[in-house]
């Protein structure tokens, strides 16, 4: 049987924001032009596959401003879950395993509730 952590409340907080902010960049990013700077379009059929690109207007300022603070937010949730106090209360063989379960525990909670 697979071991189970007892993740404290703050880090498995930290974690579930942290899959927030980057599903909310994600989706930002793909919203977004190709290009933050305004360019011209262009077509490429040189290489191994044909590369297409539109003209990009480029972004505005409140777009960069949005993606800036969540790649800032991102950053500050993975330092403050890769750094925090729990794992070295953890056998360092057994951190990598106790960080894939972190990063799972919401798919394996709502499996466990779908059980019930």
């Amino acid at each position: 049987m697979a071991t189970t952590y007892e993740f404290p409340s703050d880090l498995l907080a930290g974690q579930e924001e942290l899959h927030q902010v980057r599903a909310e960049l994600s989706a930002l990013l793909k919203r977004l032009p190709w290009s933050v700077e305004p360019m011209d379009g262009f077509s490429d059929d040189t290489g191994w596959r044909k590369v297409e690109r539109p003209a990009s207007p480029g972004w505005s300022e409140d777009e960069q401003a949005e993606v800036e603070k969540l790649r800032r937010r991102e950053h500050e949730l993975a330092v403050f879950v890769s750094t925090h106090r729990f794992w070295a209360e953890v056998a360092a063989g057994d951190r990598v395993e106790a960080r894939t379960r972190l990063k799972h525990v919401r798919e394996e909670t709502a499996r466990e509730e779908q059980r019930e």
